[in-house]
């Protein structure tokens, strides 16, 4: 209630309308469709979705001019997961201050109308407290627990004096009953290095957590690190990984030669698990995010069974520009009941985008399309193969 003491920001009602605007502009699927997925028109969350409350002093005696007091720079790389009835996506929020936080959107059918809960979300510190948290995968667990495993970024004490980038990434880890009160447990232990795309199996293998790492050797620098790896994990209260190995490494002249990592957790299916992951190469502009498909064995989830030659997605048009460009970021999946899924990622690092596939297609393009030769011949093979088995329907 805003009594005559309280006087709000003049430009209140213009900004109010503006976002409501935003956030209620109905999507639409483009018309073009590669028969696996279909992209969604509009980007579901950017950084004009985040509320007027977290940026704006509303107060007109402390703001008089009705500046903007907390800039909010972009909203990315989103775990996701259904909540009852809504579609969640926990972004990554980056202010202008470069500092990233965590926050829940929501949505009522996936892929419009997403809105900020009231608050970010409030992630506990260790002793060894965060200087920059992102990038969280949000997994329903069997044990009933949902968690939330995140990159959490240190300065590196080792770093020469002077220097003001050297920085140690390690795997953040929370769990929670209700979204809203986040219980901290240690960072992830490992022998491998740098860690950082963790992500957290659904359920139990023999009784241990499974966990797919990505070790690196710096910061930013693959070196002779790199890879999806699977390690296990007796207790999250004490996650140290055990018996850790590389299921999917990095290949010369592919999309994920510099490096790669998973993405979000995988879908179960029937004929296996569905995994998707961000493949980097290096190009003279820089380098360059996709993401690809892949598929494990249902018993026993380090066999990779199927890998499709190739992106499954890359950057395209108004995408390929931001504040890193020419990069599609995924870590949130959505599997619905009805075998709809919904793909949630980032491009350029600015921005949230949705995609809508189904189990079906998602399995079928895993198992069916042909895998990489890794020669320029091998792919003119598998070009000529399917003209000849096409001929008859010319």
């Amino acid at each position: 209630m805003i009594t005559d003491r309280l006087v709000r920001i003049p430009n209140y009602d213009a900004l109010a309308k503006a976002h409501q605007q935003l956030i209620e502009q109905k999507n639409s699927p483009v018309s073009v469709s590669n028969g696996i997925y279909t992209r969604y028109k509009n980007p579901v969350v950017t950084a004009a979705h985040a509320p007027i409350a977290w940026r704006y002093d509303l107060n007109a005696e402390t703001n008089p001019h009705g500046m903007e007091r907390i800039g909010i720079n972009a909203a990315f790389n989103a775990g996701a997961m259904k909540w009852g009835d809504k579609y969640l996506m926990a972004v990554r929020v980056e202010g202008v201050d470069r500092k990233s936080f965590f926050a829940i959107a929501e949505s009522p059918n996936g892929v419009d109308n997403f809105r900020f809960w009231d608050k970010p979300c409030v992630i506990p510190q260790l002793e060894d407290e965060d200087t920059n948290v992102y990038d969280m995968r949000l997994v329903a667990h069997e044990d009933e627990y949902v968690y939330g495993i995140f990159c959490t970024e240190r300065k590196d004490p080792d770093a020469p004096a002077g220097d003001t980038s050297a920085a140690i990434a390690n795997a953040g880890i929370v769990r929670t009953k209700d979204l809203v009160e986040w219980e901290r447990l240690p960072d992830l232990i490992s022998n491998t290095g740098q860690q950082r795309n963790v992500v957290l199996h659904p359920e139990f293998v023999n009784g241990k957590y499974a966990l797919y790492t990505r070790p690196q050797d710096g910061f930013i620098d693959v070196g002779s690190g790199g890879g999806v790896g699977l390690g296990f994990v007796d207790s999250m209260e004490n996650p140290v990984v055990q018996d850790e190995k590389i299921i999917f490494g990095k290949i010369y002249h592919t999309i994920y030669e510099l490096k790669n990592g998973l993405g979000p957790a995988p879908i179960k299916t029937e004929k296996g698990w569905l995994h998707m992951a961000h493949g980097v190469r290096n190009t003279a502009a820089g380098l360059r995010y996709t993401l690809y498909v892949f598929m494990t064995d249902l018993n026993d989830i380090g066999k990779v069974t199927h890998v499709p030659a190739g992106y499954f997605m890359a950057p395209e048009d108004v995408e390929r520009v931001g504040d890193v460009s020419n990069v599609l970021f995924s870590n949130g999946w959505i599997a619905d009941d009805d075998g709809t899924v919904y793909i949630y990622y980032a491009s350029s690092d600015t921005r949230m985008h949705v995609a809508v596939s189904t189990i079906d297609k998602l399995v079928d393009y895993a198992m069916n399309t042909p895998e990489d030769t890794f020669t320029s011949a091998g792919s003119v093979d598998t070009i000529i193969k399917m003209v000849d088995d096409n001929s008859k329907f010319l």
